[in-house]
Order: C-alpha cells, then structure tokens, then sequence
C-alpha cells in the first residue's frame, strides 16, 4: 500500500501515524452472548439507554451465512441475553439515535438483485418509535448504500451521512447533507448529497458509523477506512474526524484502534482477519471512552481508549 495521492492519506498512512503515537487502549473484553446457539454475534452498537435497562443491538447470524438478525440483548451479569419482547429484524449491522425524542433503529437489508438470479443487493433501512418495542418502518434509502446515518441536531435540523458506490462515490465514500427534519428524507436527498472531499482514495473506501454532537459544534464522526492489501485480504480500521455541519468541512481522519489491540479471537474466513468494524463510542468523563466493535466478521469486542472527540471540542 503505497500513498497515492499527496492530499489523501491511504490507510497506510494513517496506520503509520496511529502507530508513531504508541497509544495503549486498556481493558480488552470479548462480549458474550447467550441463547443465540451456535449463531456468531457481531458489528453491535454501543449501549443505548431503554427505561432503567442499557440496550445492545447485535448482528447475529451462522459463521457461514450472511443473511442475519439483528437482535437487541440486555446484560445478565458477566453475559448479554435477548431482551425479553423486543422485535428482530432481518437485517445487518444495526446502529441507532434519537430524532425528535424517537429512538431510530437502522440497519442493512439484503434482498435478491432483480437481474441476476443467485446475487443480492443491499439497502439501509430505518425504523422509529418511542422505544424498541413500538418500531415502525419509515424510510430506505438506495438500493446499493450502506453506512447510511443520520443525526438530530440542537437547533432540531437533521444531519444525513451517505456513502454511495459506484460512478459518484468508487468503492465507497462519505457524503453529507441537511435537512430541516427527518420529514424531509428523500432517496434524491440521500443521492444528491456532496461527497466530503479528500478523505479515501480510489482503491480503498469508508463510511461513517455513529454522529456525535460535540460541545464545540463540530460533530464527531466515528467511522472506519479499509482497504485491500496484494493477497486480496481486507483491512478494516476504526477513525474519526470531526465535521462542521455549517461549511461541510471535514478534518482529517484518524485511525483510533487496530485489531492487535483486541483480544485474539475468531475469524468468518481468512481474509477477514484484520478487520475491526466501528460500532460505538461511549465517551466518558475521565477523558477516556469504550469503543465497541465487531471483530473478524465473527466477534464482539470493547476497549477503553483516549476519548478521540477531545481534540475537537
């Protein structure tokens, strides 16, 4: 991995910077998961608060399978157990916020191509309510997108994160746009969004995870960037950079974590080894924050890390 281009920093790059800081995240943990038999759990998201529970949204499927649930678990001692009632989706990689005191639910839906019979095409769809167990279906956004994202901000606008592949965005790249509230979300809103520049180059690609409103107002973006290496191996890293939703500004991405710092643990297949997909950031008041992840395509883990919204507020 050789840098490309002099204004995009590559993932080569930004792993060399990550590593001349010596950072030393603390307290490694491997999440686990009961009732879910032989089911692997994965790509969570951090904690959420439902009444006096704290809520965790999973990725649960069979270690040779993508087609998944995303089921919501509550904590039982030293284990994350399905949260009694509450509804599963047939859906990826789930991700939540509040809008407009609603909790949104998100995640990935697979479903056949219409073309090609045996392939599937993916879209993000959304879901909201007054908590978890009254969700309705509300929008989906292109066929083809991921790592769709959204976030309410203090004056009551919407902020949407897109990352459109193909002809607009490559192998995958971040845009943004806002709106006046969540009535306003379009599939041309999400299309029609302008790409942040000088983030990914062409050969790798990212998107964004989770939106946090800085006390600056900047927002925090907790994301990720990957890329290929010549084996045809993907590497998934953890970054953050911070957003002025009034210019569309965007600073430089920062790795914040690499696998090694994890625990050892499972792996879907071999070229998913080095992979830690951003789930979320639990900012704390000592100055530190617990970064949930998945592992491997096969793995929840957490780590306690230097908060890396700081810098931005």
């Amino acid at each position: 991995m050789k840098q490309i281009d002099n204004e995009v920093k590559n993932c080569q790059v930004l792993l060399d910077e990550y590593e001349a800081k010596n950072m030393v995240p603390t307290n490694p943990q491997k999440l686990t998961f009961e009732g879910v038999g032989s089911h692997d759990v994965y790509n969570i998201t951090a904690p959420f608060q439902q009444g006096h529970e704290e809520i965790i949204a999973g990725r649960v499927e069979a270690r040779e399978s993508e087609h998944s649930r995303i089921i919501f678990f509550v904590q039982d001692g030293k284990h994350w157990i399905q949260k009694e009632g509450a509804p599963v989706f047939d859906l990826q990689d789930p991700f939540f916020t509040m809008i407009a005191g609603e909790i949104i639910i998100g995640g990935v839906e697979i479903y056949p191509h219409p073309i090609r019979e045996g392939d599937f095409v993916w879209r993000t769809v959304f879901y909201k309510g007054k908590d978890i167990f009254h969700l309705e279906r509300f929008f989906q956004g292109p066929d083809g997108m991921k790592d769709l994202r959204l976030a309410e901000l203090l004056d009551g606008q919407v902020v949407v994160l897109t990352r459109p592949q193909g002809e607009k965005g490559g192998r995958g790249k971040i845009g943004f746009i806002k709106i006046a509230a969540l009535e306003e979300l379009t599939i041309d809103v999400v299309n029609d969004a302008p790409l942040l520049e000088g983030q990914f180059i062409d050969e790798e690609w990212g998107g964004a995870n989770e939106i946090h409103q800085l006390s600056s107002g900047l927002l925090g973006i907790l994301g990720h960037v990957a890329c290929f290496d010549e084996q045809g191996n993907r590497h998934y890293y953890p970054m953050v950079f911070s957003l002025d939703h009034e210019t569309g500004e965007a600073s430089e991405m920062a790795i914040i974590a690499t696998r090694s710092q994890f625990l050892p643990g499972s792996t879907k297949r071999a070229d998913l080894v080095d992979v830690v997909f951003s789930g979320g950031l639990v900012r704390k008041e000592d100055g530190t924050a617990d970064l949930y992840a998945g592992i491997s395509d096969a793995e929840a883990h957490k780590i306690t890390i230097q908060d890396p919204f700081l810098k931005f507020e």
